[in-house]
């Protein structure tokens, strides 16, 4: 199919805007929804099947409509993942009623899929809520942006953020330094969250009042967290004996989120993962709520979401 498109009235500006430096935004379009873009001045040309054709053409123009200024790579990524989800599903927030409002540093957070957005309002409903899925669809990223929002809400008094120290190909004892400083790596990805969400020197005065703390999964032994949200990151690397170790930490006032990735199992082989064995055990707890992700729901570049595809059908394949 065919379509041809001209922004009225031109704005030049708002054309180069649009298109990004030698039509670097058009191209990222052209990936994501396997079409062909072709431009003269202000009339453009679109081929492709029909449905990605049309996605397009509305998401050029909604690009025209506010590219007042350069359109930054993250928000060009953002609009292509929103103009890629199904229509029901594009509706998803108006249907489910009053949109979630976070009070973190990000202003514009918001799910951007529904089932993101389902997995938030999980988290906000749910003492205990588990995020199953591939990277980048925002397990992690939005759960510490739930316990941020509570912090702010005084809804907790701390927020503790833990995963495993199980290594993936590498060898803990060959790190410099003592345990913490051997197992920082394994938590980076939790410091750079919160970092985005709250800020470097509100991070620093929150470990330094001790209302934010981030741990090997090993340190939660023995301990009742009481008015906490705790969150395990990484949770696939789990054996059955620390995800339950884990969950019966939760105290009073406290709220948990389980974030991993299945496909991503790091464990000694023939070791059961605790995140399939909870998912198996636990899904028809009341007071659980179970969030399942798929390649769908991949914020991050377009072909993010196809390697994950990719890996996905290659592994049904060699288990046929």
């Amino acid at each position: 199919m065919i379509l041809r498109h001209a922004f009225i009235p031109l704005d030049n500006a708002r054309l180069a805007h649009l298109c990004g430096t030698l039509d670097e935004n058009l191209r990222s379009i052209e990936a994501a929804f396997d079409v062909s873009i072709t431009r003269r001045n202000e009339s453009f040309r679109i081929e492709g099947a029909k449905k990605p054709a049309e996605r397009a053409v509305a998401l050029l123009q909604s690009l025209y409509d506010r590219a007042r200024h350069p359109i930054p790579a993250d928000d060009l990524q953002l609009a292509l993942i929103e103009a890629m989800q199904p229509e029901d599903g594009r509706s998803h927030k108006a249907a489910e009623g009053e949109e979630l409002v976070l009070r973190t540093r990000r202003a514009d957070l918001q799910g951007r899929t529904p089932m993101q957005d389902q997995y938030l309002r999980n988290i906000i409903g749910h003492d205990i809520t588990f995020g199953i899925g591939p990277a980048g669809t925002g397990k992690t990223f939005l759960a510490v942006a739930c316990a941020v929002d509570a912090l702010e809400r005084s809804a907790v008094q701390r927020i503790i953020l833990t995963r495993p120290a199980v290594e993936a190909g590498e060898r803990l004892g060959f790190l410099p330094g003592d345990l913490t400083q051997k197992v920082d790596p394994y938590l980076r990805p939790l410091y750079d969250a919160l970092y985005d969400l709250m800020g470097f020197d509100r991070v620093t005065k929150a470990f330094e009042k001790a209302t934010l703390e981030i741990a090997p999964l090993a340190f939660m032994r023995g301990r009742t967290l009481n008015h906490a949200f705790v969150i395990l990151d990484e949770a696939q690397n789990t054996t059955p004996e620390q995800m339950k170790m884990f969950l019966t930490r939760i105290g009073f006032g406290s709220k948990a989120v389980v974030t991993g990735d299945v496909s991503q199992i790091d464990l000694p082989r023939g070791q059961k993962s605790g995140l399939i064995d909870a998912e198996r055990v636990l899904k028809r707890v009341r007071g659980i709520a179970m969030t399942r992700f798929s390649a769908a729901d991949v914020v991050r570049h377009p072909l993010v979401a196809r390697i994950v595809e990719a890996y996905d059908a290659a592994k049904k394949t060699d288990e046929a």
